[in-house]
């Protein structure tokens, strides 16, 4: 059984965020999801977390046929405010994944740049996202990796979550994606500058993957 008044909090979190005027992490696309989509034949692309919809609207202002969905209904309005200030469409939904009607194999690709979900769904989440996926699909990812905590613990500035179950290993990924031939899957140290809430070094995890 769900605890609600976890999820209640959670999405609390989020529209208090996101019903700002200014965009938390920017309008423009986080860099890798640019670099990676412009490797990729136009098609069908999910956005699972997807916030204010920055990376969403960039993808369909490169001809994507783009669906995303967050928790939150504030961010779901920063998108459509975004997407309409770009004169792009894109399909976006609130809601928890497992009310949402995603078909089996709808998506030539899913990006998931920071989709930090709660750690006791993570993985089941990216279980659903395998499904939702094309073969021959590719995964986009990059967030915070488990060496974050240190980062975010010197300097709030770069953002992410504090507790270290909600950030990502190399393990993991392997585990949560085993049918995948790996493109890239690497730990580095980058420098962020995205919107309020991503400034400064951090720790990520890296991964495009094709599904077998």
């Amino acid at each position: 059984m769900k605890d609600h008044k976890v999820n209640d909090l959670w999405t609390s979190r989020w529209d208090d965020r996101f019903c700002k005027e200014e965009f938390a992490y920017g309008e423009e696309p986080n860099n890798y999801l640019k670099e990676q989509l412009s490797k990729l034949t136009v098609g069908s692309i999910l956005f699972p977390a997807e916030g204010e919809g920055r990376n969403a609207v960039f993808a369909a202002q490169e001809g994507w046929n783009v669906s995303a969905f967050d928790i939150s209904v504030e961010g779901k309005n920063k998108a459509v405010k975004l997407a309409n200030k770009n004169d792009v469409t894109i399909n976006y939904k609130v809601g928890e994944l497992e009310i949402l009607d995603f078909e089996n194999e709808q998506f030539d690709a899913i990006a998931l740049i920071y989709a930090h979900f709660p750690p006791t769904i993570k993985s089941l989440y990216h279980q659903t996202f395998d499904r939702l996926l094309k073969k021959n699909g590719t995964i986009i990812f990059e967030a915070f990796s488990k060496k974050h905590i240190d980062y975010v613990t010197a300097d709030e500035k770069v953002g992410g979550p504090k507790d270290i179950e909600s950030l990502f290993s190399i393990e993991e990924i392997r585990s949560d994606f085993p049918n995948y031939e790996i493109i890239e899957l690497s730990e580095l140290e980058i420098e962020l500058s995205e919107g309020l809430y991503h400034n400064g070094v951090g720790s990520v995890i890296r991964f495009v993957g094709r599904k077998k």
